[in-house]
């Protein structure tokens, strides 16, 4: 069995400090995380090809109503732009590197993913990280930091860039279920719940392919 590469913590500082995705790498051998709830009605489907090549459809528009937000909730929204954004930014460099498909696919989605979460920080009035922004540079320097490892262990070889996305997979599924716990705006929900079950959908593809 290979050892494998996950996220020990990425957290917020409050849940993150000024919207910050701040993480730190460690070496582990457990198993992946155990899939957790879902957005219920409406959820994502799989497209052709299955969840073996990474595939969801679109995060569909926010059309619930908005609620209110903590301060906490706020930064951990902003914090869940950058993830995303280093999610495509990572996926859309192995793409160029490698000929799987899996990183073409994730990195689509990953657009959505994140159209959708400043559809919600234009919504509350949220200052958006990711604004302007070229491709692996990133405001908060821990981000930064994160994105320049993996991208840095993935250029190494197909198998380690697999592991590098299975590492952010794993990191997004928990700051997302961190995002949701005491949330009520029916907006944000909706959304995180989504992106929760896509990133499931994806960690699923990479464990595949690692296993393959």
């Amino acid at each position: 069995m290979k050892t494998r590469t996950r996220i020990a913590a990425i957290t917020a500082a409050g849940i993150v400090t000024a919207g910050a995705f701040a993480g730190t790498l460690a070496l582990a051998s457990g198993p992946p995380p155990t899939p957790g709830p879902g957005p219920g009605p409406g959820g994502m489907d799989m497209p052709r090809g299955g969840p073996r090549d990474g595939g969801c459809l679109a995060v569909p528009g926010v059309v619930d109503p908005s609620g209110t937000l903590t301060e906490a909730q706020r930064t951990s929204l902003a914090a869940n732009a950058e993830e995303e954004k280093l999610a495509h930014d990572l996926y859309t460099a192995f793409a160029d590197r490698y000929d799987l498909r899996i990183f073409d696919r994730i990195a689509a989605a990953e657009t959505s993913h994140l159209d959708a979460v400043r559809t919600l920080m234009t919504r509350y009035g949220i200052t958006d990280p990711t604004a302007n922004q070229a491709a692996g540079r990133f405001t908060t320097p821990a981000v930064q930091a994160t994105y320049d490892q993996l991208l840095a262990k993935g250029t190494g070889s197909q198998d380690a860039a697999l592991e590098a996305g299975r590492t952010v997979e794993t990191a997004d599924i928990s700051l997302l279920r961190q995002s949701l716990d005491g949330l009520t705006a029916p907006d944000v929900q909706r959304v995180y719940g989504h992106l929760l079950t896509a990133s499931q959908h994806h960690l699923t593809a990479f464990d595949r392919w690692l296993s393959r």
